[in-house]
């Protein structure tokens, strides 16, 4: 393997140590070799994804530096009887491999296992794999996409062991933009939800803060290594986070963040909450991607009005109009969806009919000939000049929506 010759034992006695108490239940071979996977591959890499699930971790390593030495039959033909995906044509995913292994070459030969548990060790990190403890299954819905393995500065064992909501937006928020994230946030944190973020500025500082002031978990999810803590203006938040919850990155340690990384990174805040909140987004803001991840994951997804003139709501509202988010008409909605209830429904809006009650003009007329006694239908007919069927129905709809009452003798308002 990789930088592993002569040291072979030691480098398996520290990934142990990372894994902590689950290194009985975990293969620490295969551990180093999806170490050596996540240094060389960028996160998300579908390929890489598809060769570990199919050849696992130590195969897919050995058969990929064969084929970086210029013998790829051994991997064409590992793939092909594994049946991975695009290997029923093995001409073609010949041609699909050997790109991959063009993209991977130039790590392939300076991959150091050492290095990177060097780093991670020198933070306190711990090493997350598939299957092993502490691993957040949720991830796994992300199929060939999902890390191949995550590191965590974290003070809770379990991170998915309550309902999660992922809370993003805009990094220049706006005051309204942040008061309408610390409320969703708070209602999310008094009903017992994790708070998922990426970190930044603007509204995902928000949510972090929110959580931790209201003593809920949270966590922040890094687009570059796990001793990269960035920005550098959020880093005693991010701190903060490591002691009230958690945070989980893919790349290595070392590993600079980069705009392709934010992105990437992104997939796995929206797989990591059980639904995704966007408070303010631009027309090309970086939620977005995270809302998208979250629709094609089958997780729901809300999104805040704000004013049609705001640029920070433009995001927002398109989400909302293209039928991809549900409106956030009070703070408690996601998690209120979540559980499957509408408990907010009437507190958002108390004692208010619905808007086309008003706006129906037979309605109006009816209620407009009501006086303060009650009155017949007939009577009613002829105050509004309406049919006797047309006010018998407009007082039918009416009553439905409790804006009139029938007593003894006749209608009158609620």
């Amino acid at each position: 393997m990789i930088a592993v010759a002569g040291d072979g034992d030691a480098l398996l006695e520290r990934i142990g140590r990372l894994l902590g108490p689950a290194v009985s239940d975990v293969d620490t071979v295969a551990t180093a070799a999806r170490l050596v996977w996540s240094v060389v591959v960028e996160p998300g890499d579908a390929i890489a994804g598809e060769l570990l699930a199919a050849l696992g971790p130590e195969q897919a390593l050995g058969a990929v530096l064969l084929a970086a030495e210029g013998a790829p039959s051994e991997l064409v033909d590992a793939c092909v009887g594994a049946g991975v995906p695009g290997a029923e044509d093995p001409v073609a995913f010949a041609d699909v491999l050997a790109a991959a292994v063009e993209r991977w070459r130039p790590r392939l030969g300076t991959a150091d296992p050492g290095s990177v548990l060097s780093a991670a060790e020198a933070v306190g990190a711990r090493l997350l794999v598939p299957n092993g403890v502490g691993w957040p299954t949720a991830l796994d819905d992300l199929g060939p996409h999902a890390p191949l393995v995550l590191w965590a500065r974290s003070a809770v064992e379990a991170l998915d062991a309550q309902p999660s909501i992922a809370v993003v937006g805009s990094r220049a928020n706006t005051v309204a933009g942040a008061e309408a994230a610390a409320e969703i946030t708070s209602a999310a944190a008094d009903d017992g939800c994790t708070i998922v973020s990426g970190g930044a500025y603007g509204i995902d500082a928000v949510a972090h803060r929110v959580a931790i002031a209201a003593g809920a978990p949270t966590v922040a999810v890094l687009a570059g290594g796990i001793d990269q803590l960035y920005p550098a203006g959020n880093v005693q938040l991010l701190q903060d986070v490591a002691r009230h919850g958690a945070l989980l990155a893919e790349s290595a340690p070392g590993t600079r963040p980069t705009r392709w990384r934010f992105l990437a990174r992104n997939r796995l805040i929206a797989a990591l909450a059980d639904a995704t909140v966007v408070v303010e987004a631009g027309a090309r803001s970086g939620a977005l991607n995270t809302a998208n991840h979250a629709g094609q994951l089958g997780r729901p997804v809300f999104a805040v009005p704000g004013a049609f003139a705001s640029s920070a709501s433009v995001g927002c509202h398109r989400l909302v109009a293209q039928g991809r988010a549900q409106l956030v008409v009070h703070p408690g909605d996601p998690t209120s969806a979540l559980r499957g209830v509408a408990e907010h429904a009437s507190s958002a809006v108390p004692d208010e009919p619905l808007v086309s009650v008003h706006r129906d003009p037979e309605v109006v007329r009816v209620l407009d000939a009501l006086g303060r006694r009650a009155l017949p239908e007939a009577e009613l007919a002829r105050r509004s000049g309406l049919s006797m069927g047309d006010t018998a129905d407009a007082l039918a709809l009416a009553q439905l929506q409790g804006l009139v009452v029938q007593r003894s003798g006749g209608w009158c308002r609620a």
